[in-house]
């Protein structure tokens, strides 16, 4: 053979395929027409779709391309998008040459995160504001980088077909913009334009479109008529993306005034909505951290230290020195904003009577709305599920700011959470009374509901029954084990005794506290914890709330509490906190005189009958359970200082003191710290008698609330120090509602800091009680996992009658 006919022409380059499973927060995000347009770079055929599992793909080319478009597709992939993992591998190449974009099939599990509702991106906004935009002051714009999703989802995979927005259907040039991969709209599910999509609505409190015309007011009109009655300091319900919220000026007295008067609504402060960052920074403190918060796609409502200037009524947060602030979330509060230029601030409060759960039906909204609001700007798009706006505020901490969150729903809910315990079996955790969430868990991943409430009515109850429902349906899930509280009078735990599944699980609350910190930081170890909060039921039968445990995942050690006192009146002692300034009088006093004298503070502002009926109630220890609650101390402080000798709302007496406190303060009041039988007692009788005493001195409130701050948080570290070192260990938890106290939190975390122990608190889960579902469910998925001696779960039974 000549060496001309032996010559070898070079071969095509050689074709691979490669599937793809990518899982995380991938629908609803524009996954699918991100990577459409990544195989498009690359020169690759093949598809992607949406499935019950996350995205599924293959791509198809040459083996140089598809592996350069592996290494793009996580790093590069869409703002709202959360990869969580790609699983690839290798199949027979096929006959295909081009990419497409294939239709989601409807079987199989759902596996798929359901994305959270999204601020309006800044491209929406641009074109809201537009005149030459077919989109231009359009209410409902949106795209596939923003917008609501689930808080109109009814199923999985996330299609417009399994949303509320399946009644409208498109017209030519919105359907050309949805099936067009280049677009940004593509598949953006809520897609709509002023042609095919929902549109505003004016109602009188009475339903029916306003005086004097009595003629429908829609669209345009609509907005400009609700604009006009906020100006002249009207109260308007506005539907949103999670409910219906209650809007005034802010800066109007008489308008928050009557609000507060409709709404049953006394003294708990009320949220603000400002146009953006530089109007928020006229009425608190924006540092970046701040900003951030403020700017962030959840966009929750951020609490920051109020500016002694700030143009708002005083009612909007009297007593308090932080104002609740957020930025607009919605393109109608884009144009309400910007159409009240005039305006610092729009009160901006959840519409709801008293205590029950935010108003998201139309026809609720009528029947319960009527009285409060003088109009409603309603509008046609159904909300499939109720989600309250977020609440956080950034904290320093010794290595920087952090956030910490109050309340986490719209935003946040429902993405995923990690289990450190794979769970074979789907679990239900019912959470708490107050406060409550749920939380579904199944395989790795728990889903917390978005904020409940306190299961304290009917109307909230119903929402936790619902809730759970849809997110049974959402996930495809059917729980095999139940969580409770130990807390036998608690809803959420009655309603785990009356469901028919294979086992029952109680965790007690405070361990519940503790895993759920531990669960989110992903720690498998143990640490020692501080838990305070008002009130959890003990595995004693009392009423714990200042708690120091030592524990894990799976169980826990009591390695200290705060001193026991009694909790006279049971649960009236909550709402009236001079009850516990009665009980820790009475237990800071002689032995000889347990019976106290009411304080000047309370001379006049509490009957000397009633005073005199709760010494005999303490006495004789008649209704009047023991606790170690930590909320029940800074209540009875509260009461001592005369701030308050009732509240009404939950940690009202708390706050108030907090906000008393003098910056300049330096000093702490003595406390101390008893150890018997490996059990430290964190023991505030000296601290009550010294407030006592710079009382009747003429102290001023502002050292006195300080120096009391100062010795919770000097006892708390010298504790949590002790027992570090006897369970050798440098992880520290500090979580509960009484965290929620920022004075309590930083001081305490910089001298931890300082003793050298490593100190996490929740960041991605509330400090109060709704981390508690997340907490059980960590538990249960250990106790599953590697059950132990007491720990496995036990057939159910109802628990004993708790004390108060």
């Amino acid at each position: 053979m000549s060496a001309r006919a032996a010559t070898v022409e070079p071969s095509a380059p050689a074709v691979r395929r490669v599937r793809a499973r990518v899982r995380g927060t991938v629908q609803g995000v524009g996954f699918r027409p991100y990577v459409y347009r990544l195989a498009g770079e690359h020169r690759l055929a093949g598809f992607v779709l949406n499935d019950a599992d996350g995205v599924l793909l293959e791509v198809q080319g040459s083996a140089a391309e598809v592996e350069r478009f592996l290494a793009r597709l996580a790093v590069e992939a869409p703002p709202l998008a959360v990869v969580e993992s790609v699983a690839a591998e290798e199949r027979q190449p096929g006959a295909e040459e081009r990419f497409a974009i294939r239709q989601s099939p409807r079987a199989g599990v759902a596996q798929a995160p359901v994305t959270p509702d999204s601020a309006t991106c800044e491209d929406c906004v641009r074109e809201l504001a537009d005149p030459g935009d077919r989109r231009y002051r359009y209410p409902f714009v949106n795209c596939t980088n923003c917008g609501p999703r689930f808080s109109i989802v009814r199923g999985v995979p996330y299609d417009r077909a399994y949303t509320t927005m399946a009644t409208f259907t498109m017209c030519a040039r919105c359907r050309a913009e949805y099936e067009d991969p280049a677009d940004r709209r593509f598949h953006a599910q809520p897609n709509a334009c002023p042609r095919c999509g929902p549109s505003l609505a004016l109602l009188s409190a009475e339903g029916v479109p306003p005086e004097p015309a009595r003629v429908p007011v829609r669209g345009e009109d609509a907005l400009r008529g609700a604009v006009e009655a906020l100006r002249s300091g009207r109260i308007v319900a506005v539907k949103g993306i999670g409910g219906y919220h209650l809007a005034c000026r802010g800066d109007d007295e008489a308008a928050v005034a009557a609000l507060r008067a409709r709404k049953h609504r006394e003294d708990k402060p009320f949220a603000l909505m400002v146009a953006g960052v530089r109007a928020a920074a006229r009425l608190v403190r924006v540092g970046e951290a701040e900003r951030a918060l403020l700017r962030a796609v959840e966009r929750p409502i951020v609490l920051a230290p109020r500016l002694p200037d700030a143009p708002v009524a005083s009612s909007v947060a009297s007593g308090a020195t932080e104002l609740g602030v957020m930025l607009p979330y919605s393109p109608l509060h884009h144009l309400l904003l910007g159409d009240l230029v005039d305006c610092p601030a729009l009160v901006m409060t959840s519409a709801n009577v008293s205590d029950e759960p935010i108003v998201f039906r139309d026809d609720d909204a009528l029947e319960r709305l009527g009285a409060i609001a003088d109009l409603l700007l309603v509008h046609d798009r159904p909300i499939q599920t109720r989600t309250d706006d977020s609440l956080a505020r950034v904290v320093q901490a010794p290595a920087g700011a952090r956030v910490t969150l109050l309340r986490r729903s719209r935003g946040y809910v429902p993405a995923s959470l990690p289990l450190a315990d794979v769970t074979e079996s789907p679990i239900l955790a019912c959470g708490a009374e107050l406060k409550n969430t749920f939380c579904l868990a199944k395989g790795s991943r728990a889903w917390v509901s978005h904020h409940i409430g306190d299961l304290e009515n009917y109307e909230t109850l119903r929402s936790f029954t619902e809730g759970i429902a849809h997110f049974k349906a959402l996930f495809d899930a059917e729980p095999a084990v139940l969580v409770h509280d130990l807390h036998p009078e608690y809803l959420s735990t009655k309603y785990a005794m009356e469901c028919d599944v294979e086992r029952l699980v109680g965790v007690q609350h405070h361990h519940a506290h503790l895993a759920a910190c531990l669960a989110e930081h992903a720690e498998r170890g143990s640490a020692v914890g501080a838990i305070y909060d008002g009130t959890g039921y003990g595995t004693d039968g009392t009423v714990w709330g200042g708690e120091l445990l030592l524990g894990d995942l799976e169980g826990f050690r009591r390695v200290g509490a705060l001193l026991a006192v009694p909790l006279p009146g049971g649960a009236a002692a909550i709402r009236e906190p001079w009850r516990m300034a009665c009980a820790w009088l009475a237990a800071a006093g002689d032995e000889r005189e347990r019976d106290p004298q009411i304080p000047r503070a309370l001379r006049g502002r509490v009957p000397e009958r009633s005073w005199q009926q709760v010494c005999r109630l303490l006495a004789s220890g008649v209704r009047s359970p023991s606790t170690t609650s930590m909320g029940r101390l800074f209540d009875a402080v509260g009461a001592l200082c005369g701030l308050r000798e009732r509240v009404n709302y939950e940690g009202q007496a708390a706050i108030e003191l907090e906000a008393a406190c003098d910056p300049a303060e330096r000093g702490a009041y003595p406390i101390a710290l008893r150890e018997q039988d490996e059990r430290i007692t964190i023991d505030p009788r000296e601290t009550i008698a010294a407030i006592l005493a710079d009382l009747a001195a003429g102290t001023s409130l502002g050292a006195v609330a300080t120096r009391f701050h100062g010795a919770i948080a000097a006892g708390t570290v010298q504790a949590l120090s002790r027992a570090a070192d006897a369970s050798a260990t440098e992880l520290v938890v500090l979580c509960g509602g009484v965290f929620q106290n920022r004075r309590l939190l930083e001081t305490t975390l910089a001298g931890l800091h300082t003793e050298g122990l490593r100190a996490i608190v929740p960041e991605r889960l509330p400090l109060g009680d709704g981390a508690i579902s997340y907490g059980q469910a960590a538990v249960a998925a250990r106790r599953l996992a590697a059950p132990g001696p007491g720990a496995a779960p036990v057939p159910a039974q109802r628990p004993a009658r708790a004390g108060a």
